[in-house]
């Protein structure tokens, strides 16, 4: 019998990119960020998120964000042909992400053409409002990496005692009360970040992915599992359907409790998938 030819439903790559996109783990050490992104404390790069958005979509489909600070997601939908739209509490981080995007558009000239991207200055809290104020059809993948917490308020990490020596570098995302980093209580931050997600549900796609990129954080010699917990409320809502795990291999090593206690470097994310099933 002849063999059957390969049918792809989910994506536009070969057999060969999906098995390769199939590893559980992946190394991704980012390129060095812009410096007019510098001033957000915790930029994804968007090298990882057209990886993902090139797997879970089609040329022409629709990419969301609801946490998109300087325009990552936006950026990677952009040069792969997919229409995105982002949400941003910050005002500054909106507008460094709409002058972002516009750079690359002109880079990337007729190849920009046709495709659209927005960056919207809302509330992420207020999704449900602000989908019937906005016109934002309906979305066929989201992909995300919401606050690790309240963690850059931690006065102890490294990272963030070189960005308080800078006046120009921002050490937390912002002031506002309902920006969800500044949740001080556990969880209380779960139970927001989770609604976020779950008032997604009704503007998703059938089968639809959910990707988010988020991390199990330490705080006061304690491990608070984030991510699990985060994926056990969701799972509520969407068909948790598996995870690869982001690993930096390109950080250096700190002595945390040498000699007296068990304290690892965490250079590993999760990256959580759901399926609006």
């Amino acid at each position: 019998m002849p063999k059957k030819p390969f049918v792809n439903r989910l994506n536009d790559l070969s057999p060969k990119e999906w098995i390769k996109f199939q590893k559980s783990w992946f190394i991704h050490n980012p390129p060095p960020r812009r410096k007019d992104v510098l001033v957000h404390p915790a930029k994804y790069p968007e090298t990882l998120a057209q990886e993902f958005i090139e797997f879970f979509t089609k040329r022409g489909q629709v990419v969301f964000d609801p946490m998109v600070g300087t325009g990552s997601t936006l950026v990677a939908a952009l040069r792969c042909g997919r229409h995105a739209y982002g949400i941003e509490l910050n005002s500054t981080y909106a507008a460094i992400a709409t002058q972002i995007v516009e750079d690359e558009r002109d880079k990337l000239g007729n190849q920009a053409t046709g495709v659209i991207t927005r960056v919207i200055h809302a509330d992420a809290t207020h999704l449900k409002q602000m989908f019937r104020q906005q016109d934002i059809p309906a979305i066929d993948y989201v992909i995300t990496s919401p606050p690790y917490w309240d963690m850059l308020h931690a006065r102890g990490a490294k990272t963030q005692r070189k960005r308080r020596a800078s006046s120009q570098l921002d050490v937390v995302y912002s002031d506002d009360p309902n920006d969800l980093g500044n949740v001080e209580d556990y969880d209380q931050f779960i139970q927001k970040l989770s609604r976020v997600y779950e008032a997604l549900q009704p503007n998703l796609k059938p089968k639809a992915y959910l990707t988010i990129i988020v991390k199990n954080v330490k705080k006061g010699g304690v491990i608070y599992p984030l991510a699990w917990d985060l994926a056990r409320q969701l799972g509520k809502i969407y068909t948790l359907k598996d995870e690869k795990i982001w690993v930096q291999d390109n950080q250096r090593l700190s002595p945390f409790g040498m000699g007296s206690a068990w304290v690892s470097n965490t250079f590993h994310h999760y990256c959580l998938q759901f399926r609006n099933d």
